[in-house]
């Protein structure tokens, strides 16, 4: 299993994707449309989101499950040096330490976590392993990394060279202020998702030909958090949510915020009572918003929803945010989510 993974994707990360601004959207070459994938879909959070997704495609356009194809869809930026948000190319904490968090979700409510692991350079496989292999939901800390060495992952120094220079220049002023979007700010000038007061994740749900939903979120969190600090993407109901009666949601930005409201099952219980994803996110949003009117005005928060009939939507508190959608009738495209403030903002 693990070499049929490091094999997609490896093909994936090698495959030339064509990029053309058309409608104010970014959008790649169409993808392969087959009759056996009608209705199935797959969306994450971010402009990185687009290579995840196409990882998740080639799960998801064979027939194969949503859950094998958000954890192959979401080690592409966990593997990305450049990707200083999300895995291996983290920034630090405030010690120099790169520590990562991670959950998974079915659509029976079968969910694994990993918080504050180290050395690992796939944390959402390890949250699965947690999840069909112990009788726990969340593993944090030394006691993740023992199991994770347990089950055979390898250990490693998560601290790249870059992000290392970054924690030096950092500790000259050892200022901690998360800037809101920097993700998008950093991509647009460098090519390069993240940046370094960066405070944000990858969120993926996905719906397979079986009707199936599930959803992955992970992140190395904030950079020079705390030492133990643990945000929303590792705990359940907070960073993902999935009940395949109703659908899935994730979320991205300040994860203290969203961790505050139980923010993704709040979403989704929203959808159960009947509103649609966009609604549903908005809604989320606002209660953060009216909670926190004045805090809310410098920080970011998101919520990405997609329900059983693979109908999706999204709200954000600033501009800036966007996510990727990727199936089988449609180009691969990256949206502009709605949000409450515009850049210029009172």
């Amino acid at each position: 299993m693990t070499d049929r993974r490091q094999f997609l994707k490896a093909s994936v990360l090698g495959a030339s994707v064509s990029m053309l601004a058309w409608g104010g959207k970014l959008v790649a070459g169409p993808a392969r449309r087959m009759s056996a994938t009608a209705g199935v879909r797959v969306v994450s959070t971010w402009d990185f989101g687009v290579a995840a997704n196409r990882a998740a495609w080639t799960v998801l356009g064979q027939g194969g499950h949503a859950l094998d194809a958000v954890e192959l869809g979401v080690q592409v930026p966990e593997s990305d040096l450049s990707n200083h948000s999300v895995g291996k190319g983290g920034h630090p904490d405030r010690d120099g330490h790169v520590t990562l968090d991670a959950s998974i979700m079915d659509a029976d409510g079968n969910c694994g976590a990993v918080a504050a692991l180290e050395h690992i350079e796939h944390p959402i496989s390890v949250a699965r392993r947690v999840m069909e292999r112990t009788p726990h939901v969340l593993l944090v800390g030394e006691g993740a990394l023992q199991f994770a060495l347990e089950q055979g992952f390898r250990k490693q120094d998560l601290l790249t060279p870059e992000a290392e220079q970054a924690w030096h220049e950092w500790l000259k002023t050892a200022k901690y202020q998360p800037s809101i979007n920097s993700e998008v700010r950093d991509y647009g000038k460098t090519g390069r998702p993240g940046g370094k007061d960066n405070h944000d994740t990858i969120g993926m749900l996905a719906l397979d030909a079986h009707g199936k939903l599930a959803g992955a979120c992970t992140t190395s969190g904030m950079a020079w958090k705390m030492r133990g600090r643990v945000g929303d993407s590792p705990i359940i109901g907070a960073g993902l949510y999935v009940d395949g009666e109703v659908g899935g949601a994730t979320s991205t930005g300040v994860g203290e915020e969203v961790i505050r409201n139980a923010g993704s099952f709040l979403v989704v219980e929203l959808m159960r009572q009947g509103r649609t994803p966009h609604e549903a996110c908005k809604e989320a949003v606002m209660r953060i918003v009216k909670k926190r009117r004045e805090a809310s005005k410098t920080l970011q928060v998101g919520f990405l929803a997609m329900n059983r009939a693979g109908e999706v939507g999204a709200y954000a508190i600033q501009h800036g945010f966007s996510y990727a959608v990727c199936d089988a009738q449609k180009q691969d495209a990256l949206i502009p989510s709605q949000s409450v403030y515009t850049t210029s903002y009172s």
